[in-house]
């Protein structure tokens, strides 16, 4: 019997690999979103071997009327909504005293309402079935802060927050919620950086490099899984050690 995994901003980056990797398996159906298309979805939606497994549409997550409406037809198109990744983010980079009122809103319509909307959809329909599984993308910011990240850290410890409270809301009823706080990544969210912060970066960090999707897809695909049972409320760090 197949699962149905919805995942927010599957479009690009983190995402991206996400996408790929529950498609690639026999028993996941998934459907995603993002505020634009891009050759990776145009590309999924031209093959013909995940016709009637692959289901994409443009909207955004901060409309949470588009987001009710949504996951209406990825019920009405698979028949259910087991496993929800909340994935998409935005990050605006800047020291608070200078930062756009514009890029505060974004990040928190976007990073926590949105994510809230959505969860709280998604949530109604694996009550019904009594089980379901949830993932937040965090960051380990979240936890360990970043000069020029305050905003974005707030919504991502928030999310942290949720997670610890919603798995005690819902456990009962066979629903696990988790929370994967990659670290720095390889991907279009630390293309802000300059050279001297990422070496920075790398120095600290045990492995010695910055992470890339990869790392952080078997984690979240494991959390996805019967064998994740027993585990819900953590937030798993996957940064290569440098908040160990």
């Amino acid at each position: 019997m197949y699962k149905v995994v919805v995942i927010s901003g599957g479009s690009r980056g983190l995402g991206q690999a996400i996408v790929q990797a529950f498609l690639n398996k026999q028993e996941y159906k998934v459907a995603t979103f993002s505020r634009s298309e891009t050759s990776f979805i145009n590309s999924l939606k031209d093959e013909g071997a995940f016709k009637g497994k692959f289901l994409f549409k443009s909207l955004d997550i901060s409309d949470r009327l588009a987001i009710e409406a949504y996951i209406r037809s990825v019920r009405e198109y698979f028949g259910s909504v087991d496993i929800l990744i909340n994935n998409a983010g935005i990050v605006r980079d800047d020291v608070l005293a200078l930062q756009a009122n514009e890029d505060i809103d974004k990040m928190l319509n976007i990073n926590l309402r949105g994510v809230i909307y959505l969860t709280k959809v998604c949530v109604r329909e694996m009550l019904i079935q009594r089980w379901g599984r949830i993932i937040n993308v965090t960051s380990i910011v979240g936890e360990s802060g970043y000069r020029g990240l305050s905003v974005y850290s707030i919504t991502k410890a928030g999310l942290n927050g949720f997670t610890r409270s919603l798995a005690r809301e819902i456990g009962g009823r066979g629903i696990t919620v988790n929370s994967v706080a990659p670290g720095f990544l390889e991907t279009e969210m630390t293309h802000s950086l300059n050279e001297r912060q990422r070496q920075q970066i790398i120095r600290r960090t045990p492995v010695g490099r910055l992470g890339k999707p990869e790392d952080i897809v078997p984690v979240i695909e494991f959390l996805c899984s019967d064998a994740a049972r027993f585990i819900t409320g953590q937030t798993i760090a996957v940064d290569g050690g440098l908040t160990a």
